[in-house]
């Protein structure tokens, strides 16, 4: 399965104090909005997303159809398909994609000890 760009995203309870931490270790913001409330910051090829108020816990992210830099792949297995593939496998997942559409869309799942993983998919 291609899952495309890996970040992880973390729930924060101060978003400024957040960023100006993860600038420190030399990130910098390439995403995202103070003013809604969250922030996507890269150093190299590794991405944290910073979200206040909006989720509970952290997330393994995955973007299927983006590289590390967020750009368009040519090709890439839309989450419908990843979806697909999963539920064959008998992987639970706690949201699942509307099979009837195209474009956009996500599902939840968590691995065995219980963290989240988001594939989310832009385009």
């Amino acid at each position: 399965m291609k899952l495309g760009a890996f970040s992880i995203s973390l729930s924060v309870k101060d978003l400024q104090k957040s960023k100006d931490f993860y600038e420190k270790l030399g990130f910098s913001q390439m995403g995202g909005n103070m003013e809604h409330n969250y922030v996507i910051l890269k150093n190299g090829d590794h991405i944290i997303g910073l979200f206040q108020a909006m989720f509970d816990g952290n997330m393994l992210t995955f973007n299927p159809g983006w590289d590390q830099n967020a750009q368009n792949l040519e090709t890439f297995d839309d989450v419908r398909e990843i979806q697909k593939r999963l539920k064959e496998q008998g992987v639970e997942l706690q949201k699942e994609a509307d099979e009837n559409t195209s474009g956009p869309e996500h599902i939840y799942l968590k691995d065995p000890d219980g963290n989240m993983i988001l594939i989310d998919q832009h385009r």
